[in-house]
């Protein structure tokens, strides 16, 4: 391929498993692979709309999403096929790894929503989570989520909220 040549896009699969299934499986596109951090970037996955109350994710919105090797946690941007950000959707999860063209990750119930704006900053399924029974199968990757979903949210909250278009403690990246 010669100098002035744009490099082909690389394609992973991001798995996201559950209790130790496939809960679902896309195709995205790997912006970049700093050794400790994943980024990539995909339409939304889901079928239809999912209405969640406080946000709506819809055919046409776009995900760049930020995983960690070394982070309990996911955090997933989202924008509306215009460009609008509507917001960072937080999934906890263990530390991702990266093996050929699969970006595998396992998702621990736990999830933080942080609008736009910052006003709204959600704690969600923590139902989920103790009912998975995770804190009796493996107590220390319990304490592990509970943690990072506490480091997320106390970031969400830092005066003045997330600052979109600045470096700002929200989203960590």
């Amino acid at each position: 391929m010669s100098a002035n040549s744009p490099e082909p896009l690389r394609r992973v699969d991001v798995v996201l498993l559950k209790a130790g299934r496939t809960k679902i499986r896309y195709e995205a596109e790997l912006l970049t692979d700093d050794g400790t951090r994943v980024t990539v970037r995909a339409p939304w996955a889901g079928e239809g709309v999912r209405d969640f109350g406080f946000v709506r994710f819809e055919p046409g919105d776009v995900f760049t999403e930020h995983y960690w090797r070394d982070r309990w946690y996911a955090v997933k941007e989202v924008r509306t096929a215009s460009g609008t950000l509507k917001g960072w959707y937080c999934d906890i999860t263990r530390p991702a790894t990266l093996k050929g063209a699969e970006l595998v990750v396992e998702d621990l119930d736990l999830d933080l929503w942080v609008s736009a704006d910052g006003t709204q900053v959600l704690r969600l399924d923590e139902d989920e989570f103790e009912e998975s029974g995770l804190r009796e199968r493996d107590a220390e990757a319990a304490s592990a989520a509970l943690a990072a979903l506490d480091e997320l949210e106390a970031m969400a909250h830092v005066e003045g909220g997330p600052a979109v278009g600045t470096r700002h403690p929200f989203p960590p990246l």
